[in-house]
């Protein structure tokens, strides 16, 4: 694919990519005053039809990350998700791809500031395969990088200028021949890997951070915790200490890219068997099967690019 002629959404239309651009001085590239979102689209072929996976969702949550940066986006949910029906379908997608929405204060000028500065949005979408490549689990390590805490940067909103603190924790990691970083917060506490969310299963029960560990209240975790509460799993939110990780049955990472993926060994130290767990392998056929739109139960969580489009259109 060639990115320069692919289609996206700027400047309130559809246009090529390579006609979209922003000026050197523009405060978002400068700040990292913007917020976004990761969006996963599933191709399936026997059906011909790409699922969006949890569209009002994301955008649900880009209005609020974006009210949180004085910014306000100029598409209800509802609009923003035909917009990504719709651009998807232009650019005549037939494999997985990544939607990403973007808001960011727009001004050329030199000043840091949220008000009075304008924004700009914009979506562009890719053609995406797999975030890790760890069909034998990730490699991780506890950071010396420190998650962001609530007072310093909102720990709950996707703000780019904010992923400077994933991006130093997953580099330090793959340095020193990890595949993968966790973070701790303030505290100490376990709080989530370098761009995705961390689960533990230990003697049956699932665990993951609380919120108050400046967790991203991700989608796909959510997700996944409905999921295995369907499956009577006992869940519990909660602190999590850096030696619970080493003593877990199983440990998995969950996210928009990431999907589901277990972690096989922490600190040089393995987890369970250094294997997928029975819970883990369970949750990630389940997550397979709400993607792909193969489960009535959850399909409401996923939009049909081609389908919907034909049916706006008769």
């Amino acid at each position: 694919m060639d990115i320069n002629e692919s289609i996206v959404f700027a400047e309130g239309d559809f246009r090529r990519y390579g006609d979209a651009r922003v000026g050197l001085l523009t405060h978002g590239l400068n700040y990292g005053t913007g917020c976004f979102e990761g969006i996963r689209g599933y191709w399936q072929p026997e059906e011909r039809e790409l699922y969006l996976l949890q569209l009002r969702e994301h955008f649900e949550r880009l209005h609020l990350s974006a009210r949180i940066l004085m910014m306000k986006l100029p598409y209800s949910v509802d609009e923003l998700s035909e917009l990504t029906v719709e651009l998807c379908a232009r650019n005549g997608f037939q494999e997985n791809v990544y939607v990403r929405p973007l808001i960011y204060k727009a001004a050329e000028d030199v000043g840091v500031r949220l008000s009075g500065v304008p924004d700009a949005f914009a979506i562009a979408a890719i053609p995406f395969t797999k975030y890790f490549d760890a069909e034998n689990g990730l490699r991780t390590c506890v950071s010396s990088w420190r998650r962001i805490d609530d007072t310093m940067a909102p720990a709950r909103a996707k703000i780019t200028g904010a992923y400077i603190n994933s991006a130093l924790a997953k580099s330090e990691a793959q340095l020193n021949g990890f595949d993968e970083a966790i973070l701790l917060s303030h505290d100490g506490h376990v709080s989530e890997g370098s761009a995705a969310n961390l689960f533990l299963v230990r003697r049956g029960t699932l665990f993951t951070p609380d919120a108050t560990q400046n967790v991203l209240e991700g989608i796909t975790r959510r997700t996944v915790l409905t999921l295995a509460r369907d499956l009577g799993v006992p869940i519990v939110e909660r602190g999590i200490d850096r030696s619970e990780l080493y003593v877990a049955d199983e440990l998995f990472f969950t996210g928009t890219a990431a999907g589901i993926t277990f972690v096989n060994s922490v600190d040089h130290r393995v987890i369970g068997a250094g294997t997928i767990g029975p819970l883990t392998r369970e949750l990630t056929a389940q997550f397979a099967r709400v993607t792909s739109g193969r489960d009535p139960k959850y399909r409401n969580l996923v939009t049909p690019t081609y389908g919907k489009r034909n049916a706006g259109a008769a």
